[in-house]
């Protein structure tokens, strides 16, 4: 089980979390978790979903987006339909996967009337980890998928470098950890069709070491 790196917890989540509660239970506390600042400006806590005690995969992602913080649900958005589609062609089914983010509420500023994404802070992170830490307690997954630097580094410490070991699992602080691009990253890709591909080539990967 992933342990905190920092006392920041002290004063981040950790208050907010009831312990050893179920995952109903956890989801509830979160949607009043006051840890970091980035509450008071996003409509609402994003929790992770998918199925309990069953899922043998959990994908962590960065945070919320516009549109999962509208709607309440992760990977909604751009990025969630492009997971969607990768998933698919990886041979994976999402009912089958549990889905959450290393942040639960959305950072952004303001852009006219335009919410643009801004990546979230380490203390923000930090901050949101014990969360996180529940979530793999109750789900108790075989494979933990981080998509994306801001996820590994929660996980994996602020020192990993995603682009040495793209596509590998690794043990970590008793997980299997497996590592790749957040799906955000091929949407925006330069070379579209070549950044999809690389994509579900490491979730092919990654699904044979279940």
């Amino acid at each position: 089980m992933p342990s905190s790196r920092t006392s920041s917890e002290s004063t981040g989540a950790a208050r907010f979390v009831p312990q050893r509660a179920g995952w109903a239970a956890l989801r509830s506390a979160a949607a009043d978790c006051r840890g970091c600042d980035l509450y008071r400006d996003a409509t609402q806590t994003v929790f992770g979903e998918g199925p309990i005690r069953a899922s043998r995969l959990m994908m962590v992602g960065e945070m919320p987006g516009d549109r999962e913080d509208a709607e309440g649900r992760v990977f909604v958005g751009p990025a969630g339909r492009l997971l969607d589609k990768a998933l698919s062609a990886a041979g994976i089914s999402r009912d089958e996967v549990y889905l959450t983010n290393a942040v639960k509420h959305f950072r952004f500023s303001l852009r006219g009337k335009r919410r643009i994404h801004e990546q979230p802070r380490r203390s923000e992170v930090l901050a949101c980890f014990p969360w996180l830490r529940e979530e793999i307690r109750v789900v108790k997954p075989e494979l933990v998928v981080v998509l994306g630097a801001v996820a590994a580094k929660a996980l994996l410490g602020p020192s990993f470098k995603l682009t040495e070991h793209r596509g590998e699992v690794l043990e970590h602080d008793g997980l299997r950890v497996g590592v790749t691009v957040h799906p955000s990253a091929v949407v925006r890709a330069e070379n579209f069709g070549e950044a999809l591909d690389a994509f579900v080539a490491d979730l092919k990967a990654l699904k044979k070491s279940l």
